[in-house]
């Protein structure tokens, strides 16, 4: 599935991964492949992704939105 993370500045990642972990508002969720849609905030906290080699990769954030459809994790940060 493909993870584009922006935020006002930038362009922070884009790529193929296998799992992205999220600080959602109530608790953090995993999105996985052929996930159902949805839209949730986000709130401070760690967003934790597999890239298609099994690299972890971490990003700390303060808030921010995202959106899960078609195999595509749209995450906007503010």
């Amino acid at each position: 599935m493909t993870l584009k993370i922006i935020s006002p500045e930038d362009v922070v990642f884009e790529g193929e991964v296998t799992s992205v972990t999220l600080p959602g508002q109530m608790g953090s969720f995993t999105v996985l492949r052929n996930h159902a849609s949805l839209v949730s905030t986000l709130v401070s906290g760690n967003i934790t992704y597999l890239d298609t080699d099994g690299n972890e990769k971490t990003l700390s954030v303060e808030s921010g939105i995202v959106d899960v459809d078609n195999n595509v994790v749209s995450v906007c940060l503010y």
